[in-house]
């Protein structure tokens, strides 16, 4: 029988020994065989702390971001050959797409976010801090890569997606991964890597494979290092718990299965759209995955007086489900991923029962199309009820990881929140509702029990991601219960890998030092302009001083007739008693045009356009006869790559701005972008 690899060290290994078997979801039948002894784990550390951090840290943000685009699009070529393995999970073809597809998208979501990172392999956190009255002393935060490696523990329900997402945030980071799928579904992980590994697109080391038991992996990780697991609550506790872990500080993130909600508002009845909407997210929660989501609902509340009304439309929409091989495209819920999971969940089932009762589907059978329910580890979707949610506990604690849920009525919103917030911390929550004013007080009472809420209603239940879909630009984690952690997350997420020390110097060294221009620091003047110069002549610090500039009355009266902004504080003389100006001053915007009047090169060069403002701040009025001149002063560069058609190297150059008044202080400073040519 084929036994699977793990690729460590550069290179292919199998298990020694027997290793253990995996079995076909579906049919019962042994696929394959994994295991990872023979694994030298401190090797594999190694490897990927020597071999792959420094490949990557020495990466800048976009070369890493484009890694993760062409990485996407190798995979995207490979896609059928996963469908078939997903197969052998219990996984649907529709449960697959979240899997493959879904986790494929967040490595060009990822890819994406380079183009919030500068063109260099470390970056500025926030905004720099003057800490002296000369301005000769400031302060910076930067973050660098750290210098370990990221072991992600995942799994089995998200074989895929579990490894994409999570290793598509720490390579952008510049942090390579060790990645550790459960073994249950290892195979169809370890058929990723080998494409992966097949593309030679990432460097070597920065990411490895472990089909089996983590061994002492644990035991030698360092501070620089970083665990994240998905999994069991009780599971991650161990892991957490683990004496090294502890005694090295190892950064730990959980991601662990949480008792999620969903809550009908007492404005809903069956002739509003929120009903339907209501209903259909309940049933595609019950049966995507067959339930094995860690995001899954758990615990549906309804106001009281509607529970028997809601009850009859989850029997309808559930009724409607085809339960059976994955392969038939007529069947909409597979099986559980093994015949292990589906006893649990019956175990557990057990132990709801305690304070519920079952009032749609059946522990012992299931009507199935295709399949036998003997061989496969299939299960009926279980609609369970609990009549008196605040005395009967077990729903708030206890959780069937399938297609199992437990409908409980309340009598109040407050009552909603309170239930709500009785699993002690999930993943995810969502109220449905019409109104928007009950929608604001469940979020802001909720909050603090839940990672993520999603409002629905007919306004934008048609382009939702759904309750149980984590995106990723949003964090995907929460409180208690659900681990206390915080995944992806965009810019978030990629700040997790990178150690973050706080910067004191002058101006001008800090700016030697982040490759951003620091207010204060020493400029660079010379005779040729600074948008007469390509993009690779342009240095940091380069600046022109501009000839100054009188504003005057007629200034003022033409903006407003030119704009249409004739704002009193602009126009009006007899208007301005108990303001802060004087007399009539002139528009924050005018200052900003005739700033530009005065800094901008007029004639043909290699500044291309004028590419935005990312801020700009009016500190101090100008009046009629105050006299200013403007100090532009290159403050970043972020190279841009070629897109389909284009014909231009170009990159996109960040310009410090400050208008300068006669007595020598600052009106207004913005930071503004112009695109620039590259002179190759």
């Amino acid at each position: 029988m084929k036994k699977l690899g793990n690729f460590v060290a550069g290179k292919w290994i199998e298990t020694e020994g027997e290793g253990q078997t995996l079995f076909d979801a579906v049919t019962g039948e042994a696929i394959c065989i994994a295991g990872s002894k023979g694994v030298d784990f401190q090797q594999v550390l190694d490897y990927g702390r020597n071999t792959g951090n420094p490949a990557l840290r020495n990466m800048s943000f976009q070369e890493r971001g484009r890694m993760l685009k062409a990485l996407g699009l190798y995979l995207q070529q490979h896609i059928e050959k996963f469908y078939r393995l997903s197969f052998h999970t219990g996984a649907t073809r529709a449960d697959s797409w979240i899997d493959i597809e879904g986790g494929i998208g967040n490595l060009f979501s990822y890819a994406s976010l380079r183009r919030k990172f500068p063109d260099q392999p470390f970056c500025t956190d926030g905004d720099s801090v003057n800490l002296s009255k000369t301005n000769t002393f400031a302060g910076h935060h930067l973050l660098v890569p750290k210098e370990g490696v990221a072991v992600h523990i995942n799994a089995y329900n998200f074989p895929v997606w579990g490894m994409l997402e999570k290793i598509a945030v720490n390579l952008l980071a510049g942090v390579p991964a060790i990645v550790k799928p459960a073994t249950l579904t290892s195979f169809l992980t370890e058929a990723v890597v080998r494409e992966i590994h097949a593309s030679q697109i990432l460097p070597q080391g920065a990411l490895q494979l472990i089909c089996g038991s983590t061994g002492n992996l644990l035991d030698l990780l360092t501070s620089q290092d970083t665990v994240t697991f998905t999994g069991s609550a009780s599971t991650g506790l161990k892991l957490k718990s683990n004496p090294n872990i502890l005694r090295e500080n190892v950064s730990f993130t959980m991601e662990a299965d949480s008792l999620n909600c969903i809550v009908l508002g007492e404005d809903v009845d069956p002739s509003k759209p929120e009903w339907e909407i209501f209903v259909k997210e309940v049933r595609k929660e019950m049966t995507v995955k067959a339930g094995q989501k860690c995001t899954a609902i758990r615990r549906i509340f309804v106001p009281g007086n509607r529970i028997e009304e809601m009850s009859k439309s989850i029997f309808k929409a559930l009724a409607q489900t085809v339960i059976g091989n994955p392969v038939n495209e007529k069947v909409r819920m597979g099986s559980l991923a093994g015949q292990d999971q589906r006893k649990e969940v019956r175990d557990q089932v057990q132990r709801l029962l305690a304070s519920s009762q079952i009032i749609y589907g059946s522990m012992d059978s299931v009507e199935l199309l295709d399949a036998d329910a003997v061989k496969g580890a299939f299960m009926s979707p279980l609609l369970l009820l609990n009549e008196r949610p605040f005395s009967g506990e077990e729903a708030h604690h206890i959780e069937a990881f399938g297609p199992v849920s437990t409908l409980m009525p309340y009598k109040s919103l407050d009552e909603a929140i309170a239930l709500s917030k009785k699993g002690k911390g999930s993943l995810c929550s969502t109220i449905v509702t019409s109104i928007d004013e009950i929608a604001k007080q469940y979020v802001l009472s909720a909050a603090t029990h839940h990672g993520r809420i999603l409002v629905l209603n007919r306004d934008c239940a048609k382009e939702s991601t759904g309750h149980g879909s984590p995106l990723p630009m949003l964090v995907h984690g929460g409180p208690g219960r659900a681990g206390g952690g915080e995944e992806m997350g965009g810019a978030r997420g990629v700040k997790h890998y990178m150690q973050r020390v706080a910067i004191q110097g002058s101006p001008t060294t800090l700016t030697a030092i982040t490759s951003v221009y620091q207010a204060h620091a020493k400029q660079i003047v010379d005779e040729k302009h600074p948008f007469r110069k390509y993009f690779e002549e342009l240095k940091i610090g380069d600046t022109v001083i501009t000839h100054k500039r009188t504003i005057t009355e007629s200034d003022i009266a033409q903006f407003a007739n030119l704009s249409w902004d004739h704002f009193y504080a602009h126009t009006d003389h007899t208007s301005l008693e108990g303001t802060i100006f004087e007399r009539p001053v002139a528009h924050g915007y005018f200052i900003l045009s005739a700033a530009a009047g005065l800094f901008v090169d007029a004639a043909k060069g290699p500044v291309l356009l004028n590419y935005g403002i990312e801020e700009c701040r009016f500190i101090k009025p100008v009046y009629a006869g105050t006299t200013i001149g403007v100090t532009l002063t290159c403050k970043e560069k972020a190279d841009q790559e070629l897109r389909e058609g284009d014909t231009v190297q170009k990159g996109i150059v960040k310009w410090y701005v400050d208008v300068i008044d006669d007595s020598g202080e600052s009106v207004m400073i913005a930071s503004i972008l112009t695109m620039v040519r590259k002179k190759s």
